[in-house]
């Protein structure tokens, strides 16, 4: 009996510490990302984050108000271009993939209705095949 409460103990320690360890990284990619929300833009305060593996992925669901011009900055790794996003309207129609554009780490989008956006992240596959992905969102001054 004393034994399987020492192999629970050491069991919930070790997912502790991992969970530790990957906000940890998450942290560090996410202070690399904020070079990409520059002067111009004021940061919104959220940090939108997940932990992915492989061909997973992760989404965000965003309202972007009318009249106000934003960048969307995504980043993972401690390099650019590791991370697609793609940004959708509800419908799901593609307004904009960084995959088109050699993964580029930011978008800046001029909204002129308000708009409710989806945005999907994925690690690209030729560069990581895990990691933690850093959404941040800035508004223009």
């Amino acid at each position: 009996m004393n034994m399987r409460r020492i192999i629970q103990s050491i069991a919930i320690c070790a997912g502790l510490a991992c969970a530790g360890g990957a906000n940890a990284q998450c942290d560090t990619i996410a202070t690399l990302c904020e070079k990409n929300i520059t002067a111009q833009y004021i940061p919104d305060g959220q940090f939108y984050r997940a932990l992915l593996r492989e061909d997973e992925m992760a989404e965000f669901n965003l309202t972007l108000f009318g009249g106000t011009t934003y960048r969307v900055a995504a980043c993972s790794g401690t390099s650019d271009g590791n991370l697609i996003f793609s940004v959708y309207d509800r419908e799901h129609n593609l307004l904009y993939s960084n995959k088109e554009f050699n993964n580029d780490p930011y978008w800046d989008l001029v909204v002129a209705n308000t708009l409710d956006v989806i945005v999907n992240a994925e690690l690209d596959p030729s560069k990581a095949n895990s990691g933690c992905a850093v959404l941040l969102i800035g508004f223009k001054r």
